[in-house]
């Protein structure tokens, strides 16, 4: 893979290095190039993202030529945000992959190393919380009965109990699944729920110019959970591939960059990776939902966005999009 990289004097600056390179013209992704750093869940080839990449990567040189003068050490945080399918891995590896083209350093770090448990364990959490304020709500409002928890009971046994079409014949369901979906929309993407002072950490340590950090890496077993020491001093960007890139609770992310997509597309990615049990329930779709609108919220902040089609949009523009529907309109809750 190396003797692919443009040759750039070690002497320039990285500044320097992103004033060169263009005009650009990217060399073909040839054998394996590092993928994020999450066990066993690397990205299987890049598909329609070369285009993609490409031109985020036009829209990130000059953002990162203004950013990396403000770091003494030369360095920048940019963050790949964005819903299940969106292309997140792909298109981070492959902005790493061409600022190594042009000399310049960087590592692709998963955000999904980071949740307090493993996913079992966490999806296990996020029904948890949804169920039992969901039962508390029926109860705050006055609609708990014995033979109406009978009912709930066969629907979580089924795991349906997050199917908003029951109320059409049960009015008295709404109370459950509206408590539920408040607790579950307080929890998801929150620091209940993900370690982001150990991820903000991180940042710190890289932008005050850290030689080495310990990263965490975490598979999908209990067992699966482990520390490796990462050497950063030729590193000079730091690229976060994660759902919550753009999260409120991230602090010193320089560099948003926002893929959008819809939950029905987000949805059909996690069918065709077939990795988690019950991806089709009305509770993951309802968990889909919630995160999507999560991302929605925080579009505004974002750098860079992406559409699905592959084009650079302004948060104007994207607002548009979404208020006409074209890539599933959404409402911020």
């Amino acid at each position: 893979m190396n003797q692919d990289y443009k040759q750039v004097s070690l002497n320039m600056g990285v500044c320097e290095k992103l004033k060169s390179i263009f005009p650009w013209q990217p060399a073909e992704v040839t054998g394996v190039i590092p993928q994020g750093d999450m066990p066993g869940d690397q990205a299987q080839g890049f598909g329609d993202l070369g285009p993609k990449a490409e031109t985020v990567f036009k829209e990130l040189t000059g953002l990162l030529q203004e950013t990396v003068t403000t770091n003494p050490y030369e360095r920048a945080v940019v963050s790949v945000c964005g819903g299940s399918g969106t292309g997140k891995t792909g298109i981070a590896s492959l902005l790493s992959y061409y600022l190594a083209q042009n000399g310049i350093g960087s590592y692709t770090l998963s955000g999904d190393n980071y949740p307090y448990r493993i996913p079992v364990y966490n999806d296990a959490e996020r029904l948890m919380v949804f169920r039992r304020a969901a039962l508390q709500g029926m109860v705050e409002a006055g609609e708990y009965t014995k033979d109406r928890f009978k009912q709930v009971q066969i629907w979580q046994e089924h795991d349906v109990d997050a199917d908003t079409s029951y109320i059409e014949r049960n009015p008295w369901f709404a109370s459950y699944i509206e408590a539920g979906r408040e607790a579950l929309r307080h929890y998801l993407g929150t620091d209940k729920e993900i370690a982001f002072d150990e991820v903000n950490s991180i940042i710190r340590a890289f932008k005050d110019g850290a030689s080495a950090i310990w990263l965490k890496k975490m598979g999908r077993t209990s067992s699966e959970c482990w520390y490796d020491q990462v050497n950063f001093s030729n590193i000079n960007v730091l690229v976060i591939e994660w759902t919550h890139g753009n999260s409120d609770y991230l602090e010193g992310i320089d560099i948003p960059v926002f893929l959008n997509s819809t939950p029905e597309e987000t949805l059909e990615h996690r069918r065709k990776r077939g990795r988690d049990s019950g991806v089709d329930s009305p509770f993951t779709t309802m968990v889909l939902d919630i995160e999507q609108k999560l991302l929605h919220s925080q579009a505004h902040k974002a750098k860079i966005i992406l559409s699905k089609a592959g084009e650079i949009l302004s948060y104007k523009e994207y607002m548009e999009l979404m208020e006409k529907g074209q890539e599933g309109g959404i409402k911020n809750e």
